[in-house]
């Protein structure tokens, strides 16, 4: 099984970022992190992919029918209340995908409670800063081994 792991715009500048909502931890820990928490599952294999372009995202969301990719693992960031785009490509490859954010977007300003991502996810995981990742990787795992 192979799960594709999407971050979108400044996710790169976790832990210089306004820490104090998104936490100190890097991307690469995060990363990390959820390699390490990937042994615990049978026969799962991570790819990992970070762009500030939409345009990228979206393209790396089509890729994954030609790769094989199971199920999607997307914070969007800030596309997730603005991209269209990348909703539309979630719905045409047909795969599941679930939305995951390290803040509670909903406790946030309100622009941050509408999510075009969400329209199409079968999940959302957020406010649960790094660990958001491994919960979405838990359901996603189980969801596809139903």
């Amino acid at each position: 099984m192979k799960i594709l792991v999407i971050n979108g715009p400044n996710i790169n500048m976790l832990g210089i970022r306004e820490p104090e909502i998104y936490g100190s931890v890097t991307l690469d820990k995060i990363e990390e992190g959820l390699r390490e928490y990937s042994k615990n599952f049978k026969n799962l294999e991570l790819e990992f992919f970070q762009s500030n372009s939409e345009g990228a995202i979206v393209d790396k969301i089509q890729s994954a029918l030609k790769e094989n990719i199971d199920g999607i693992i997307i914070n969007p960031a800030a596309y997730t209340h603005t991209s269209i785009a990348i909703l539309d490509s979630i719905k045409a490859i047909k795969k599941p995908v679930v939305e995951v954010h390290l803040s509670n977007t909903n406790s946030r300003e309100e622009f941050r409670s509408v999510s075009y991502v969400s329209k199409a996810a079968i999940g959302t995981v957020q406010g649960f800063k790094q660990d958001s990742y491994k919960m979405a990787l838990f359901g996603l795992y189980n969801y596809l081994n139903e």
